[in-house]
């Protein structure tokens, strides 16, 4: 069984182009949506409007997989973080040191999701899935083999390839596809200080949603008697961190990523 994770970015549509193209052998594609209130909006357009009906012209298959409770309902990302009486924080919030804390998001909405639907068609330990992710030379730092569940092996095939983002850019617009945008949730803490200015800019809803998440969890930390996280390095709410106008500074460490390659693909 190969297959790819589907993340709705430049990499992972560049595997699907290539898929088409008969230069990889990957049939299956599966997007593991955290949710349409979590995903950002351009993201579920995108693979909604252009990535699910090229896969179908071109014979590949592309599911939507959604995590599931045991109660067979579906939950989201954004459900589990406002969720009352939550005692944990699942995304990387900033801590008042700036450091992004512990999280479990990709492992729980992307990762397990996609291994129950791996193992629902017939992968084992002894028969594993090839799973492919989008990572891309230019981030080989984010490529980890040991990180891959019992019945799955993880590979790249970019990197085989020798494919930078560049690269992919070039593959997908000679598809004949629009460039698809970033892919993350639309409150993820890994936002640079710039993505999240340009939000406040030309996505002012987003924004406001950010910023009331993030007042709901410092509340629900402050009721467990925890300081405040933050979705910024700056140890401060996003409406003081952000200014509308005001130049950021051009070099921002919080360009941290996720390193395991499910997400921002």
């Amino acid at each position: 069984m190969n297959v790819v994770s589907y993340g709705g970015g430049v990499q992972s549509t560049a595997l699907l182009v290539l898929a088409a193209q008969g230069r990889i052998d990957f049939g299956t594609f599966l997007f593991a949506n955290v949710g349409d209130d979590s995903e950002h909006p351009k993201t579920l357009r995108y693979v909604r409007d252009v990535a699910i009906p090229f896969a179908k012209d071109q014979g590949i298959s592309l599911h939507i997989l959604e995590r599931h409770r045991r109660d067979g309902t579906t939950e989201t990302l954004w459900e589990r973080l406002v969720r009352p009486g939550s005692r944990s924080v699942p995304i990387p919030v900033r801590m008042s040191n700036g450091a992004p804390g512990r999280r479990s998001c990709t492992a729980d909405f992307k990762i397990k999701v996609v291994g129950r639907w791996l193992r629902e068609h017939g992968a084992t330990k002894s028969a594993p899935a090839q799973v492919a992710i989008g990572i891309s030379v230019d981030e080989v730092h984010r490529a980890n083999r040991r990180r891959a569940e019992p019945h799955e092996n993880i590979v790249y095939p970019l990197l085989d390839l020798g494919l930078r983002r560049t690269d992919c850019v070039r593959i997908i617009e000679q598809a004949g596809l629009p460039i698809p945008p970033k892919s993350a949730c639309f409150f993820c803490p890994f936002k640079t200080l710039q993505q999240w200015q340009e939000m406040r800019r030309t996505e002012p809803e987003l924004f406001a949603k950010a910023t009331e998440l993030e007042a709901t969890l410092i509340a629900q930390r402050a009721a467990l008697g925890r300081d405040p996280a933050y979705l910024t390095r700056r140890g401060k709410p996003l409406s003081e961190a952000i200014p509308v106008a005001t130049p950021l500074p051009l070099v921002d460490s919080d360009e941290a990523e996720c390193d395991s390659g499910w997400c921002m693909t």
